[in-house]
């Protein structure tokens, strides 16, 4: 049986990640979150409660659940925006994003590589965003954070394939999950909304399983249309400032007329 350990699982994605993934008894969860109790009702899901930003919960729950359930794959999908403009930005914004965003994946994907190194096995999956592939204005600093998570997935894949340890960064476009609801009432956050669609849960749950979890894919950009546009973009500052403008104004009126979502 795999022991799989996923971060963020009361989330629009991670809930339906691990119903995906509970309906096969090959796979046991240990599904985690800030939240305090959560039941999600199957045989093969624990659920603790986690929060990533403090390395000693990591520390402490790491040491107790691998006396049971040694980690095989290791899931990071936790993670929160707030949209603003950088001169809006207060400290706590700027702490809270990077604290949980990048450093809370960074504790627990360092603890838990150490003891996949030493059982010469495992498989880390990072879930990025396309803004951590090209630099997006108004998430500024969720774009930061992005960009240093898919960063560090890349470089670690490198230092931890000697050990037989796989390392998966995804990076899909917006999803429609409550922090795409979330969104919708800052005008800072329109180029999110620039997609002539939005992800759903479900695809994005059986991109990961088929490509990360079975494929061992280094990295999975979702759509991959948009995933091209994005490091095309990158590639040159100049390519961003023409771009700009025409996907700012698509964004713009997609957010008008975006509808939450109801299970939200």
């Amino acid at each position: 049986m795999n022991h799989i350990f996923i971060t963020g699982a009361c989330g629009g994605l991670g809930k339906v990640l691990i119903e995906k993934l509970s309906s096969n008894q090959d796979y046991f969860i240990i599904a985690t979150d800030v939240i305090k109790n959560y039941d999600f009702r199957k045989d093969n899901v624990a659920y603790y409660k986690l929060d990533v930003s403090n390395f000693e919960e990591w520390q402490r729950l790491i040491n107790k659940i691998e006396k049971q359930y040694p980690i095989d794959i290791l899931i990071n999908l936790a993670g929160i925006i707030i949209p603003s403009y950088i001169y809006d930005y207060e400290k706590s914004h700027i702490d809270r994003q990077i604290d949980i965003n990048c450093k809370g994946i960074i504790y627990g994907t360092t603890l838990i590589a150490k003891r996949m190194k030493d059982r010469e096995r495992g498989q880390i999956i990072n879930v990025s965003s396309l803004a951590g592939v090209a630099p997006i204005p108004g998430i500024s600093l969720y774009s930061t954070s992005k960009f240093a998570l898919r960063g560090f997935s890349l470089a670690i894949a490198q230092e931890l394939k000697p050990y037989n340890v796989y390392v998966s960064v995804v990076c899909p476009d917006a999803i429609k999950t409550p922090m795409l609801d979330l969104q919708k009432d800052y005008k800072e956050a329109a180029l999110t909304f620039s997609n002539f669609r939005y992800l759903t849960p479900e695809e994005v749950s059986d991109i990961i399983i088929k490509k990360a979890i079975k494929k061992k894919k280094l990295e999975i950009l979702i759509p991959w249309y948009r995933g091209i546009l994005a490091k095309f973009s990158s590639f040159s500052p100049r390519i961003i400032s023409i771009l700009l403008p025409i996907l700012q104004k698509i964004g713009e009126r997609n957010r008008s007329s975006y509808i939450y979502d109801s299970k939200s």
